[in-house]
């Protein structure tokens, strides 16, 4: 039996794009470059979410046009969650309709993630730029919805769907990660997000940022075998920027209004209103190459 969405996501998503108002893209008239995608999901997801950016204006005010986008979308999902589950394929209909029951939820915590792009980067010159162009907001967008069904308990897929946004982005985001409001990533090339890692609102990450382990547990008993399911990650607070380079390592906490410059090593506590950096850099030498 096909799958066919039966909710009301597409009636709520209609109506979000026509609320939208500049400076996000309120123009139905334009026609983008097509860009590939060697599988259905993402280009469904951004169609959605941000139709006037990805020539699915046909969705701006058509409520049949989007439920059948959902239906697409909707039938990825039932496909990819079942080719990792034991139950058939009818019996993970609604866990598949209470994912697209979430994408209005989800669009509105994007158009955030756009504003604090927009807002933390002086490169930044339109939010339609960002939405097209930016892989930090490729990556968050795709783990926003990866991370619902991580919480779903589907991990499988949606590690599937994380790594493939990897090798679009070149940013390692774990579904499990848990990010809050206003998250931006600029440049984003080597980011690393462990699963066990939390991170706040407003909050801005430099490219080869790691948020990862400090060691690992073994398994008691199992040779080899490495333990899971226990705290590894740091945990991030709000409105904290985290310098290009820098590695934050272990189940530390980041307080609120920190700052760690570039190329930092964090595995203690860092408190509220706390800078840290390197403050002996190493001396630099020059000599004639002839």
């Amino acid at each position: 039996m096909g799958y066919e969405y039966t909710g009301d996501a597409h009636l709520e998503l209609v109506t979000a794009y026509e609320a939208d108002e500049s400076p996000f893209p309120t123009d139905d008239s334009r026609v983008y470059p097509c860009r590939e995608f060697l599988r259905d999901e993402p280009l469904l997801l951004k169609q959605l979410l941000f139709p006037r950016c990805w020539n699915g204006t046909d969705l701006v005010d058509d409520t049949a046009e989007t439920r059948r986008h959902l239906t697409a979308l909707g039938t990825c999902i039932r496909k990819g969650i079942t080719a990792y589950s034991s139950r058939d394929a009818d019996d993970l209909t609604g866990v598949v309709d209470g994912i697209l029951d979430r994408l209005p939820e989800i669009r509105r915590t994007l158009k955030k993630d756009v504003e604090a792009a927009y807002k933390g980067d002086p490169a930044a010159k339109s939010y339609c730029e960002i939405i097209r162009s930016y892989p930090g907001f490729h990556a968050i967008l795709t783990h926003r919805v990866a991370h619902r069904l991580y919480e779903a308990d589907h991990v499988k897929y949606a590690r599937e769907l994380a790594e493939y946004s990897k090798v679009e982005t070149g940013i390692d985001i774990h579904p499990g990660a848990t990010i809050g409001d206003h998250f931006f990533i600029d440049h984003g090339t080597g980011v690393v997000i462990g699963e066990t890692a939390t991170v706040g609102d407003w909050v801005r990450i430099y490219q080869n940022v790691t948020l990862g382990a400090l060691h690992f547990e073994e398994e008691e008993g199992e040779e080899h075998m490495l333990a899971k399911d226990y705290k590894r990650h740091p945990d991030i607070g709000d409105h904290v920027v985290i310098g290009a380079g820098s590695n934050v390592l272990g189940p530390v906490d980041v307080g609120d209004h920190v700052s760690i410059g570039a190329n930092s090593w964090v595995t203690d506590d860092v408190p509220n209103d706390t800078s840290v950096f390197i403050s002996d850099h190493p001396e630099q030498e020059r000599k004639p190459n002839k």
